[in-house]
Formats: structure tokens, C-alpha cells, sequence
């Protein structure tokens, strides 16, 4: 199946997604960044994938930024765009467009903790628990179906550095498993609050 993937940091989540992207009959068409300096823009020159950074100055608003990413996504005719720790919001006609088509991951069990800060929120809390969620990615920030999660447990000796590596070691491990269940047709979101694995309510 083929993929755009939308970053604008260190990549890691798109290297797991890169390592992982035969198994899991992916065609990563583009690697496309907010940001120049993106190191996941080396992991894509690395891996020999085309890779374009996108400088969001050169456009008068997100409608405009967004269309542009819209004319690159349909020229490659990627059939899913994977969100791997972009940081830039999308507008409501990009979402449109794609609706269903785009994964996002985040690193909290969703509802809870969506936007930034989430692993210092949780120690904060003291929760006993924290983790990653992929989710379908709808108008509502951090806000669409949630498809799976992985957990790690929250120690008393935990800072927000110690519980981001361990909740990103298990985003490597969840992120390629739900786009292969995408790429082989068995997830589908059906409307802006329900997602199906193999035809069953999530």
C-alpha cells in the first residue's frame, strides 16, 4: 500500500516504520517535514525514500500549506498518510479529504493526556499507568477513535526522560502492527466516533 508520512523531528517512530515497511506491505512513496532540520529527513536520505521539506514561511496560512501537501500526497496517489510526530495541527478540508486514511500516534492512553507534556502530566498525576495510542485521526485534536494502545507501568523513580523511553519503545512495536492491519484492509473508520478491525466494533 502506499504512504506519505508527515514528520518533523528525530524520526524514531519513522525508523520503526521504515524497518518494519516490508513486512507489513508498505510503500513509503515520500517523507515530507515542517522542519529543515528534521533528523528524520536523514533517516529518510538514508533509506534512499524521496523526502521534501516544506517551509511553512513560504505560505500565507495552514489552508494554503495544507494544499500544498495535498497536491504532493495525490501526486505519489498514496492511498495513507501516517502522522510520525508531526507537529503542525491540519485543517479541517486536508482531514476531509483523507478521512479514514489517517493514522496518527500519541504518547498517552487517549482520551487522556492528548496535546504536549504528556509523560511529565502523568507523573504529575501519579498515574500507575501510561502508554501510547494509535488512533484515526478526526477534526478533534488527539481526539479520533482510538484503535490500540500499549502500556507501560508508571515508577515511583520515573521522570518525564525514563517514561518517554519506555512508552517510545513501545510505540515501535504498536505503530507498525495497526498500519499493517490498514494495509491489509482490515481497519476501517466508519464515522468520526467508531473504527472497525475485521468488520468488529473497536
Amino acid at each position: 500500500m502506499r504512504a506519505v508520512i508527515l514528520i518533523s523531528g528525530n524520526g524514531s517512530n519513522l525508523q520503526s516504520i521504515i524497518d518494519s515497511s516490508d513486512k507489513i506491505n508498505l510503500k513509503i512513496c515520500c517523507i515530507l517535514s515542517n522542519k529543515e532540520n528534521a533528523f528524520g529527513l536523514i533517516r529518510a536520505k538514508n533509506a534512499q525514500i524521496n523526502f521534501s521539506f516544506i517551509d511553512p514561511l513560504l505560505f500565507e496560512s495552514k489552508l494554503t500549506y495544507d494544499q500544498e501537501l495535498i497536491s504532493i500526497i495525490d501526486s505519489y496517489e498514496a492511498e495513507l498518510i501516517i502522522l510520525a510526530g508531526y507537529m503542525r495541527i491540519l485543517s479541517g478540508p486536508f482531514i476531509t479529504r483523507y478521512f479514514g486514511k489517517i493514522l496518527n500516534i500519541h504518547p498517552s492512553l487517549l482520551p487522556k493526556y492528548p496535546g504536549l507534556d504528556t509523560h511529565q502530566r502523568a507523573i504529575d498525576n501519579r498515574e500507575n499507568e501510561h502508554g501510547a495510542s494509535v488512533h484515526f485521526v478526526t477534526k478533534k485534536l488527539d481526539g479520533g477513535p482510538v484503535i490500540c494502545q500499549e502500556l507501560v507501568t508508571v515508577e515511583s523513580s520515573d521522570d518525564a526522560e525514563t517514561l518517554s523511553s519506555k512508552v517510545l519503545k513501545k510505540e515501535h512495536i504498536l505503530y507498525p502492527r495497526v498500519i499493517h492491519w490498514y494495509t491489509q484492509n482490515r481497519l476501517k473508520l466508519i464515522d468520526e466516533n467508531t473504527v472497525t478491525l475485521d468488520g468488529n466494533i473497536l
